[in-house]
């Protein structure tokens, strides 16, 4: 295959599809096929990046996939955002975070800038 830019849904449907193959054929790194996976592979992030990103989660959502994945409890959140029932009111959004229990939730691997949050836009 002829490594060039995609520019169309079709470029990228056949990317994918010269990808799958060389994936099937689990190519070792620094062997023909493996350098050519590596660089179709860049060229499907940087398209994809463009025309399909992902917004980060808020910081509420972040916060509740953490806990889903480590099977914590609001119990569990006391010790770094407060007493249960503040806990519950930063999980429903009724009570914003502040930079003390961001400080605390980074210690659980939670990144700064999921916690911080995207700014709203001010209006005029």
């Amino acid at each position: 295959m002829q490594i060039r830019p995609i520019r169309t849904k079709e470029d990228y449907k056949a990317m994918l599809a010269a990808v799958s193959a060389l994936v099937d054929l689990d190519p070792e790194p620094n062997t023909p096929e493996g350098e050519q996976l590596e660089v179709l592979g860049l060229l499907l992030e940087a398209y994809e990046a463009k025309h399909y990103p992902i917004a980060p989660p808020s910081p509420i959502e972040a916060i509740k996939f953490y806990m889903e994945q480590q099977s914590l409890t609001v119990a569990d959140l006391e010790p770094y955002i407060g007493p249960k029932n503040r806990v519950y009111e930063v999980l429903k959004g009724s009570r914003p975070l502040t930079l003390k229990m961001i400080r605390r939730l980074m210690t659980l691997g939670i990144p700064a800038e999921i916690l911080v949050g995207t700014p709203e836009p001010v209006g005029f």
